[in-house]
């Protein structure tokens, strides 16, 4: 009887253990070769960038374009009216797109937009400042802090550190704070004029040197006086820029992310002259 008990317990324990085992190879087996369903979801194919016409057809953001922030001579030309505003003015522009309820939004935000249809606030608006003068710095910045608005530096890198023009570390302040630090050439030539080695020292240089100066990736450009031609944009793309800004003409119609439209806004200007004149240039195609 005892002799037929043990021999009974042996069977079964070898049983159970053969079990244990044989789930164990299967649970492992399971771990070491998923199927190709549970791939699918593990691994996130990148998103298709939008086709050109689509891009055309999404409704513009308003893109504003600064130069000087001072007070104007009275005997000062045109031109240079044209490139300047008043701090008061410019306080007060800032002010109404508050009151108006727009949202300000940076170059990512606009790219995710235009390319992969993603969602920003509807009264969107974006405000850029060109050429690196030191008041974009001193007023602009402060006056746009005051309504948590984050604006974008198209920085122009030879004139850093020279007289009434942004300093390195003022650079790096603004993109700590959560500006958009940007490309606008190493000396302000026209892109039409270049030749190989310009394209280097103006786009590739200049990137290099402000992603060392801000710990960022250089992702966007402006083109100087907003002039370009087709042939530039493969340059561009080439030294790794997402997108390129031009000022109130016509976008391309095969790159359009490569020709986004800014409006210039003159001391001429009042508030309801440039409001006015912003909700018209951007409801353009």
């Amino acid at each position: 009887m005892n002799h037929t008990f043990f021999a009974t317990l042996i069977v079964a324990t070898s049983l159970l253990a053969a079990c244990s085992s044989n789930q164990k190879e299967s649970t492992s087996e399971k771990n070491a070769a998923p199927n190709s369903d549970s791939i699918k979801k593990e691994i996130k194919l990148p998103e298709k960038i939008a086709d050109a016409a689509s891009v055309l057809a999404k409704k513009q953001v308003p893109v504003l374009c600064y130069h000087h922030i001072r007070e104007i001579r009275p005997n000062e030309s045109e031109s240079m009216k044209s490139y300047s505003v008043t701090p008061a003015a410019f306080a007060d522009q800032m002010k109404v797109l508050s009151d108006s309820g727009y949202k300000t939004i940076l170059p990512d935000e606009l790219y995710d937009y235009l390319a992969y249809g993603k969602s920003i606030p509807e009264k969107s608006v974006m405000i850029t400042f060109d050429d690196t003068d030191l008041e974009q710095y001193t007023l602009g910045a402060a006056e746009m802090k005051k309504y948590g608005f984050k604006g974008v530096y198209f920085i122009m890198t030879i004139s850093i550190g020279r007289p009434r023009y942004m300093s390195k570390e003022q650079i790096k302040e603004l993109s700590d704070e959560g500006h958009q630090i940007a490309c606008h050439t190493w000396d302000h030539h026209m892109v039409t004029k270049y030749t190989q080695p310009d394209w280097d020292k103006q786009l590739g240089e200049t990137k290099v040197k402000l992603e060392a100066m801000t710990g960022k990736k250089i992702d966007y450009f402006a083109y100087p006086f907003g002039i370009w031609n087709p042939q530039s944009i493969p340059d561009i793309k080439s030294r790794g820029y997402k997108m390129a800004f031009i000022l109130s003409s016509k976008r391309d119609s095969i790159d359009p992310l490569y020709t986004v439209r800014r409006m210039i806004v003159p001391g001429q200007w009042s508030t309801k002259g440039m409001m006015n004149a912003m909700r018209t240039t951007f409801s353009q195609r």
